[in-house]
């Protein structure tokens, strides 16, 4: 595989290649969850994809259950509670796993030494900058929110 558009995920609806569709983008990849303390991070990262969608700029969620059990729902109920509470529009893949032995492989490029930035996910809304040719650029911690000066400032440079 050569980057991160190249790598199939399924979309939160079920249909394939969510990636590829965004080749060309700088894309903040987001794992996230419905019952989780910085699950309110929903609302700026929607704003920050709406406000940049037209520089092909795109926030990505990747909804997972391994931390807290704090995503315990079937996809179209993270969906139906993204779209209602928090307005969602941005791209949502299947629900998946970050770490471990059945780490899902978009997070195995995301976590690899030699393609991305290396180690395991943390906690909920761990986020990767990746750029419009499918390069990991940066890696920021949950708690970075999604209109943190430094965060904002590496968007536009890789716009």
């Amino acid at each position: 595989m050569s980057g991160f558009y190249d790598i199939a995920v399924r979309k939160i609806d079920g249909a394939p290649d969510l990636l590829g569709a965004l080749r060309g983008h700088v894309t903040l990849a987001v794992n996230v969850a419905s019952r989780c303390g910085l699950t309110p991070q929903y609302a700026a990262l929607e704003e920050l994809h709406r406000e940049l969608s037209a520089e092909r700029f795109t926030v990505v969620g990747f909804p997972c259950n391994q931390f807290g059990a704090q995503e315990p729902g079937s996809e179209a109920e993270i969906a139906a509670f993204c779209r209602s509470s928090y307005e969602v529009s941005f791209p949502m893949s299947a629900k998946l796993e970050v770490n471990g032995a059945n780490r899902h492989p978009v997070y195995a490029f995301l976590t690899s030494p030699e393609t991305g930035i290396a180690g395991d996910i943390s906690w909920n809304f761990e986020k990767f900058l990746i750029s419009r040719d499918g390069r990991v650029l940066k890696r920021y911690p949950p708690e970075t929110k999604p209109r943190d000066l430094g965060l904002m400032q590496d968007i536009a440079e890789a716009l």
